[in-house]
């Protein structure tokens, strides 16, 4: 897998996406930090933040776990699907997304025809000490954690290739990782 400090590409600059009223969407593995990032971003940038997962749960009245055990993957996908469109429908959005919301080609489309995606990574080991206790994780649900996660990164790392700009996380702070971003929004 490809781990990057900062690449960026397209020519986007952060004036583009606060005069264009385009959304910031931060793709990236789970426990790559998309929502605390996402909320120090809000904070910084004075845009609005909202996570996918949290739009899914309010309206399937469930949890994202329960979602996947009750209904399965690909009903989640589809109601996930419906949820990214709705949200791209409004601007000036900070949008933490799902895990696996980059690897649907639409999903895609839409995130880059309504803003910037912004993926953070970092290793298998490094998101395994940051998720192992939660057991809110679906996917990892399984004998060999480390071992999935690590399936699901080389899985994904052609999807995750399509994202406009990349931040290692590991061993950097979560205020850390959203100066990258504003710095290489800003310097392009």
């Amino acid at each position: 897998m490809r781990l990057t400090l900062l690449c960026l590409d397209k020519g986007i600059s952060i004036r583009y996406i606060l005069d264009m009223n385009k959304n910031i969407y931060i793709v990236g593995f789970m426990g790559t930090g998309k929502s605390t990032v996402g909320k120090i971003l809000s904070s910084r940038l004075k845009m609005k933040f909202v996570e996918t997962d949290d739009i899914i749960e309010k309206k399937e009245n469930m949890k994202i776990t329960d979602i996947f055990s009750k209904k399965g993957e690909r009903y989640f996908r589809a109601v996930e699907k419906k949820v990214l469109k709705e949200i791209s429908a409004r601007d000036n959005l900070i949008v933490s997304c799902g895990g696996g919301i980059i690897i649907d080609e639409d999903n895609v489309s839409i995130m880059k025809n309504t803003g910037v995606i912004v993926c953070l990574e970092a290793d298998d080991k490094t998101i395994y000490e940051r998720v192992k206790k939660d057991k809110s994780r679906p996917l990892l649900n399984v004998s060999d954690p480390v071992r999935r996660i690590r399936e699901l990164l080389e899985a994904r790392a052609p999807f995750y290739e399509r994202a406009d700009i990349f931040i290692d996380t590991a061993g950097v702070s979560p205020g850390g990782v959203a100066s990258r971003i504003i710095h290489g929004l800003g310097n392009v």
